[in-house]
């Protein structure tokens, strides 16, 4: 049984086990709900959520100094880095583009409620940073406390300068660079071993969403949450595989296949930055991406690509324009599409990222912000989704930078077999072999 199986088994048993539970509508003091399922249960969920951040900081700041080093000796960066920054704006211009116009066919905030009666002071719009202290903010003043904080583009500023100077220290450069490699590889074993463990930790998680998700909220707004849904779908199946197979000349069908895995991580843990050493290890070792460009656009795409975030951002500016009975004229849908886009890079280093960037949004085109409390009961499935959709979209970046630099392994990106995670017999055969 591979591992893409065994997650989805983990994700539908964790569900069913988590929706029963709810179901039965057990008492607070009964020891299944409160000792197994939110002590036990949802511990061993936070464990794997924490496994797998243990491994970003560091995986990013050594593969990220190995990618510069190798990209500053031979002066590729800047029309790497270029490439890699134009297509995730491009992705998402077209994914909040997609969002508007369904959203404008679906009319998903007419006849949701009555605005006057809908309580929303609930909600707390959180303070939007300045371009000026985000740009700043971009730079670390100590790269120590930057990866203690987990702050990931001050981390990948760092990298990327330390990588450089790497490659211009000639001999002593050299050693060094050769020992970030070795650490590197041994890091990428780590990852192995978390990633086997996966089926149990989404198991937990999805045992965790089932108990609390509220399915009276998601009945009450359901045409938006089918609509959001709906352009996720489309975006995933369409947008992506168009790009690939337009620009990369690769099989998409192929592609989605291979990113299952880290798609449900993603959807499990609701965090590209959770994700990302499975998103980089499946870039790397299943698709054939060099570890120069995918060291370079997975940390990337984790921090500032926001196709999903976008689209949410769509759909929900029309649903709460229409909910307050709010005209939006061609200039306003227009200043959306560049406000996400644009916020998409403006807002990366800031916590609660989705929610900020739906407050600029609505700022800009005039609506009332107090709106975005409307949303927030279907929220944390659909971020979910967005966020596995987001992680498509960096395994997408990656490959197509990749082949439009010769970096693409189109071989290991053929081979189905290729970098899959299995149980290790390999001792076992060696030993029959030796006798």
């Amino acid at each position: 049984m591979n591992l893409t199986v065994r997650i989805l088994i983990g994700m539908v048993a964790g569900l069913l086990i988590g929706l029963v539970t709810q179901w039965l509508d057990l008492s607070e003091t009964n020891f299944w709900k409160v000792y197994v399922m939110q002590g036990a249960i949802d511990a061993g969920g936070q464990i794997f959520i924490k496994s797998l951040k243990m491994m970003v900081v560091p995986l990013v700041l050594v593969s990220l100094i190995c990618g510069a080093a190798s990209l500053g000796a031979s002066g590729s960066i800047g029309r790497l880095g270029g490439k890699t920054i134009g297509l995730y704006l491009v992705t998402t211009a077209i994914a909040v583009t997609l969002a508007l116009s369904l959203a404008l066919v679906v009319d998903p905030g007419i006849g949701a409620g009555d605005a006057d009666n809908m309580s929303t002071e609930e909600f707390q719009a959180e303070e939007v940073p300045s371009v000026k202290d985000t740009l700043i903010n971009i730079f670390p003043d100590n790269p120590i406390q930057a990866m203690a904080d987990g702050r990931m583009l001050q981390v990948i500023v760092f990298a990327l300068l330390f990588g450089l100077s790497l490659s211009r220290s000639e001999g002593i450069g050299q050693r060094v660079l050769r020992l970030f490699k070795d650490i590197n590889e041994i890091l990428m074993k780590l990852i192995t071993m978390l990633i086997a463990l996966a089926p149990y930790g989404v198991f937990c998680l999805m045992a965790k969403l089932g108990l609390i998700v509220g399915w009276s909220e998601i009945t009450k707004l359901m045409t938006y949450f089918l609509t959001v849904t709906a352009v996720l779908l489309i975006h995933a199946t369409v947008t992506y595989p168009t790009l690939l197979w337009f620009l990369a000349r690769v099989n998409p069908i192929t592609y989605l296949k291979k990113m299952r895995e880290p798609m449900m991580v993603a959807f499990s843990t609701s965090s590209s930055g959770a994700t990302m050493p499975v998103t980089l290890r499946t870039v790397e070792n299943r698709l054939g991406v060099s570890n120069n460009v995918a060291s370079f656009a997975v940390p990337l795409g984790a921090t500032i690509n926001m196709d999903g975030t976008a689209i949410m951002q769509g759909v929900a500016t029309v649903f709460i324009a229409q909910f307050f009975g709010i005209q939006l004229g061609v200039n306003d849908y227009l200043m959306v599409i560049l406000t996400a886009t644009l916020a998409s890079i403006g807002t990366a280093a800031v916590p609660g990222v989705g929610i900020i960037m739906l407050t600029m949004v609505l700022t800009q085109v005039g609506l009332p912000v107090e709106g975005i409390a409307l949303i927030l009961g279907v929220d944390r499935l659909l971020d979910m989704m967005r966020t596995a959709v987001n992680v498509a979209g960096d395994g997408m970046v990656a490959t197509t930078v990749a082949s439009s630099e010769g970096m693409l392994d189109r071989d290991i990106f053929s081979d189905p077999d290729a970098g899959r995670v299995i149980e290790s017999r390999a001792p076992a055969r060696k030993a029959e072999t030796v006798g």
